[in-house]
């Protein structure tokens, strides 16, 4: 059966046995400080991950490209092919 402790009282027990682990729900928890996003500046990239930024995003342009033609097409903007 579970019983409820007062935290000194728990405390007071782990420190004799060390055998134990203690788990801690995340709303009960001690709060953390979070990252403040602001005071951070921008993220410095190497060559390789500009490059590789740089094509996904030529990727991803072609590839919406490549939606609206279809689109048009399907339309019939294009004329009658066939």
């Amino acid at each position: 059966m579970a019983t409820m402790a007062s935290p000194m009282d728990l405390e007071t027990r782990l420190e004799k046995r060390k055998d134990h682990f203690v788990v801690v729900h995340p709303l009960d928890d001690v709060l953390e400080t979070k990252v403040n996003m602001d005071a951070l500046g921008p993220m410095p990239m190497t060559r390789s991950v500009r490059l590789s930024l740089l094509s996904l995003r030529a990727y991803l342009v072609l590839m919406m490209l490549l939606v609206f033609y279809r689109v048009f097409v399907l339309a019939g903007l294009f004329g009658h092919h066939g």
